[in-house]
């Protein structure tokens, strides 16, 4: 091969490595879905590694990494901006409404057509989905490309967040009280407290401090975030993977949850869409109910398994349902962010 045909195929190479990261980025397929995906498998060859008991201590760096998360969480949680975005009631009562209210119904009214019972570990997981907050980061992201009310976005997206603190434990208990199983309410709020609603207190006293400095390292303090989320996934899956709990799950079961997610997402956002048109909102506004209102947090879901599920064998399988949610929504709402987007720069002209 001549010195210019090879230069031609390396400049074609540098090329279609941007492309690509540019595709994937529409596609909402950022390292992190991969790293994800990366360790269900390196949990399923080398399950031992990663057990509760086992060589790593994953345990105990996981629940340190919890609390770190949330102490950075409170230091970015600008009480001026909360304050200042109180007025738009209708807006806020919406999101918060289809975040902790419409989800959970739909997936009981689900539950209640199929026959479903509470105490399948895979019903679980898709309740427990339906009772987390909404997701901070990408929500505020989707909001900003497709051209809705940022300030809003960033306080129903906080707000979500504190509040599932508390909702998302009740809604368990009243879940699994209509089963077989329970959650010890006194011990789970303890530990909440303890791990993840102090760590935001001390955070957001210290915002005037330190929040400067937590937004400029936003970047790594995320980074940070997804690498403690990784070792609770890897760990959580080594333990259903020892107790070969998936044994009874076929590729099959895996693409049947994944449209029932897909299911839940679009039945969700068409709702918001038709009670926002009902209320005269501002498309400004309409776009931060559709995207804030159905979202759901992996990182809460994460974090909060690891309190909420003392059983650490079948916390892979309730993960299951919002890892392939968060894959599945951040793929859809980046079509529709951009599709938005571009209706709004339409109405402008």
């Amino acid at each position: 091969m001549s010195s210019d045909n090879k230069n031609h195929t390396s400049a074609n190479g540098i090329g279609l490595l941007p492309r690509a990261n540019k595709l994937a980025g529409r596609l909402g397929l950022d390292w992190f879905l991969l790293a994800l995906l990366l360790m269900i498998v390196l949990a399923y060859l080398w399950p031992q590694v990663g057990l509760k008991d086992g060589p790593l201590a994953l345990g105990t760096i996981t629940d340190i990494g919890v609390s770190v998360i949330f102490l950075f969480y409170g230091l970015r949680l600008s009480p001026e901006k909360l304050k200042a975005g109180l007025s738009n009631w209708r807006l806020h009562l919406l999101v918060q409404l289809s975040t902790f209210v419409l989800f959970p119904v739909l997936v009981l009214l689900a539950m209640q057509v199929v026959g479903a019972n509470s105490s399948d570990l895979l019903w679980m997981g898709i309740f427990y989905l339906a009772a987390l907050p909404s997701t901070v980061s990408s929500s505020v992201v989707m909001v900003s490309v497709a051209g809705g009310n940022m300030p809003a976005a960033i306080f129903n997206a906080s707000i979500s967040s504190l509040l599932g603190v508390f909702i998302t434990p009740l809604w368990m208990s009243l879940f699994l009280s209509a089963g077989a199983g329970s959650i010890d309410m006194q011990d789970v709020m303890l530990k909440l407290v303890l791990q993840v609603l102090a760590p935001v207190i001390l955070g957001v006293i210290l915002h005037s401090r330190f929040g400067a400095f937590a937004e400029k390292h936003k970047a790594r303090i995320r980074f940070f975030d997804q690498s403690i989320i990784l070792l609770i996934v890897y760990s959580s899956f080594c333990e259903s993977f020892s107790r070969n709990l998936f044994g009874g799950f076929s590729l099959l079961h895996v693409l049947g949850l994944s449209f029932g997610m897909l299911a839940l997402f679009f039945v969700v956002y068409g709702i918001i869409t038709a009670i926002s048109r009902l209320l005269k909102l501002t498309w400004e506004d309409k776009i931060t109910a559709v995207f804030c209102g159905s979202k759901k947090s992996l990182v809460h879901g994460t974090v909060m398994s690891k309190v909420l599920f003392p059983d650490a064998n079948v916390v892979g399988i309730i993960l299951l349902p919002i890892m392939l949610y968060h894959a599945l929504q951040l793929v859809i709402a980046s079509i529709i962010a951009q599709a938005s987007a571009r209706k709004g720069a339409a109405k402008q002209l």
